[in-house]
């Protein structure tokens, strides 16, 4: 009886051994997956490339489904950029993308130690590269992107503009710059339908650049002429490279309504022309910006100040008038938003010496509207419209040295009355805490006892919130 107990004992003891190291082994490899999982959570994803080409740059944009650090480096002989991202790896095969357009002759990955994906761009000539990671947004997740613009277009040109005389026997044409808004990696609004902005507007403004050039005196030039980003920045310094007479911006606008509809005609606002003017003035050292043919860098603060204050004065005065035109010629084609031109601190209308507007053509997240702009003859009859405002203005204020001017070699009278009023015209400053009219005296470069004058104060006492009005100097 004892030696039967002794062996049931005995296997009770090794049955028990033997499932505690099962547990033990079950543990072991759970911990195993565990620390697994944990270090491929850790790995970011490459889940897409993207790509878009424009005359004078280059844009990759890599999808990831979480922010990474890079390194980018360029090498020559043969050209090439070569992007080491770590912690990533490839979701999929690179896709197949076209390389007829752009810098990139192709495109090789390779997965090298410790989870760093390397990219090497094979170019087709010598470019300047930039990257950097944009997090995710509405539309998109984590974005590393990297820019490859021309080595020629990245130089810094000190050649000024070349300004035609105005008293040239040969008469030049009115060069209209067309933006078309949006582009590339950045879609716009999107209708019900699906319709893109960034289609929609390089349409319309196709459009309006042929029937432009099929008019005597005008000459129409592309700021975006393909599916590819420009800056907004860069948008301005083209229209200036081109010697534009005038910018137009074409968008079709989104609300979370989709009963808003009509068109908008936009120009820029006081507080934007003043921020820009601040900008400009901070640069004039560095640059050798032109404003209206008129160099900056070689003028003292004071005088560069009121240049560029008359500069801008008869410019937004110029995009008043032009966009008045447009948005009466806008109601004829359908409904307007606004019953009058909109002023709003859009980067693309900042230019001191270019008279700019932005024209909404429409709601495209309104169904019905969305139709009209996907619609050829809409778009003419919106082409149309914009351009009979243009030549409105131009043919009652021609530029000089253009066939609009015909034999008038000298400045039309507006641009005398803008100059005037320019001058005429006091500015404002709302009283701030720590204000002293020294200090604003300083900043507007203009005398206490002017100031004091003008505003009719009896000491220098100011308080917070009170407008003065700071004279011309």
């Amino acid at each position: 009886m004892n030696g039967g107990e002794n062996m049931l004992n005995t296997l009770i003891k090794l049955t028990g051994n033997m499932q505690t190291a099962a547990i033990s082994l079950l543990c072991s490899f759970f911990m195993v997956l565990l620390f697994a999982d944990t270090a491929a959570a850790s790995i970011a994803r490459v889940n897409g490339l993207r790509m878009w080409a424009s005359p004078d740059s280059t844009r990759l944009v890599i999808d990831l489904n979480k922010g990474v650090e890079h390194r980018l480096t360029a090498l020559s002989n043969p050209e090439r950029v070569v992007i080491d991202i770590n912690q990533t790896r490839l979701n999929h095969a690179l896709p197949a993308l076209s390389y007829r357009h752009g810098a990139i002759s192709d495109i090789r990955s390779a997965q090298k130690k410790n989870n760093t994906l390397r990219l090497v761009l094979d170019l087709k000539h010598k470019v300047h590269p930039r990257s950097f990671l944009l997090k995710p947004n509405k539309k998109y997740g984590y974005r590393l992107v990297i820019d490859l613009a021309k080595e020629s277009a990245t130089r810094k040109k000190n050649t000024p503009k070349i300004i035609k005389s105005v008293n040239s026997s040969r008469k030049r044409d009115l060069i209209v710059a067309i933006d078309a808004g949006h582009g590339g990696d950045d879609p716009g609004a999107a209708g019900p339908r699906g319709t893109k902005e960034k289609q929609v507007v390089l349409q319309i403004a196709r459009r309006l650049r042929d029937k432009i050039n099929r008019k005597e005196g005008m000459k129409a030039v592309m700021i975006r002429d393909g599916d590819y980003y420009i800056s907004l920045r860069g948008r301005t310094r083209k229209a200036r490279k081109l010697n534009a007479d005038i910018f137009i911006s074409i968008h079709a606008d989104a609300f979370r309504n989709p009963k808003a509809r009509g068109a908008s005609v936009f120009i820029l606002s006081s507080r934007g022309a003043t921020s820009e003017a601040a900008k400009w003035l901070a640069k004039k050292e560095n640059e050798a910006d032109l404003v209206g043919g008129v160099s900056l860098d070689d003028k003292d603060d004071m005088l560069a100040k009121m240049l560029l204050d008359l500069s801008q004065t008869a410019t937004i005065e110029a995009s008043s008038s032009v966009a008045s035109r447009v948005l009466s010629r806008l109601k004829t084609v359908g409904k307007t938003h606004k019953p009058k031109v909109e002023r709003a601190g859009f980067v693309v209308l900042k230019s001191p010496d270019i008279p700019s507007l932005l024209v909404e053509t429409g709601f495209i997240s309104n169904p019905e509207e969305e139709r009209l702009l996907r619609s050829t003859s809409y778009q003419k009859k919106l082409a149309s419209a914009i351009l009979i405002g243009v030549d409105s203005y131009f043919k009652q204020y021609p530029v000089p040295g253009t066939v609009y001017a015909k034999d008038t070699p000298i400045a039309p009278k507006e641009m005398i009355r803008l100059t005037t009023n320019a001058l005429k015209k006091n500015r404002t400053h709302k009283v701030r805490r720590g204000d002293t009219l020294s200090a604003i005296s300083k900043r507007y470069q203009v005398s206490v006892s002017s100031i004091k004058r003008v505003n009719k104060l009896r000491n220098n006492t100011l308080y917070v919130g009170k407008v003065l009005s700071i004279p011309r100097s």
